[in-house]
């Protein structure tokens, strides 16, 4: 398995908050999540700076990989593996200033061309979603399999699969060409978070 390959776990302030944070992500990672993503948009600086290094810290114990997600500056303050960015998080070239070594990753929604100008703007992977319906995101655009195969085709870069993807339904994303599949309510939002990220996990073996 590459690196940047497996379950993508993203975080949730709504559903693991306060000192859940770091218990949730721990059985997340021990379950097989390989890559978690610190997302909170609350305006707590001071919080959201304390987590992240904890996180950090976690993820450095168990070899994970940590992305921050908009934040760029936190992502460097701290040393983290690298950033997300959304429509409006700034560009690619901004954030490699910042994070020269860092992993930078672009949601791409279901935006082909925009998928195209950020691998040739030099970011690490890309995402497309939702291809089912999400209870994180309700608005998403719709994303199709076909998608996942034309990067594959086309573009030199990995490629992220999300939005309402369950154990049951993420196989022929992966045969499609996801290299990984991200979840937030299927794995933090379960009652045995380690078993939930182990049913994603398995799906790659």
């Amino acid at each position: 398995m590459t690196r940047l390959s497996g379950l993508y776990a993203i975080t949730d302030s709504r559903l693991s908050n306060n000192d859940k944070l770091i218990h949730a992500v721990s059985e997340a990672i021990n379950g097989g999540a390989r890559i978690i993503q610190y997302r909170d948009k609350s305006n707590d600086q001071a919080r959201r700076l304390h987590e992240a290094r904890q996180l950090l810290q976690l993820c450095r114990e168990h070899d994970a990989i940590l992305i921050i997600n908009d934040d760029v500056a936190l992502a460097a303050e701290i040393g983290a593996d690298g950033v997300h960015l959304g429509r409006d998080d700034g560009d690619i070239e901004s954030a490699r200033r910042q994070l020269p070594k860092g992993i930078i990753g672009l949601s791409c929604y279901n935006d082909w061309q925009r998928a195209r100008a950020a691998t040739q703007a030099g970011a690490d992977y890309i995402a497309f979603g939702a291809f089912f319906p999400s209870t994180t995101k309700p608005d998403a655009a719709q994303a199709e399999p076909s998608l996942l195969k034309r990067v594959k085709q086309e573009l030199n870069i990995a490629v992220v699969a999300i939005g309402g993807i369950t154990a049951e339904n993420g196989t022929p994303l992966i045969e499609a060409g996801a290299d990984m599949l991200a979840v937030v309510q299927g794995v933090f939002g379960q009652a045995d978070i380690r078993q939930a990220a182990k049913q994603y996990a398995d799906l790659f073996n």
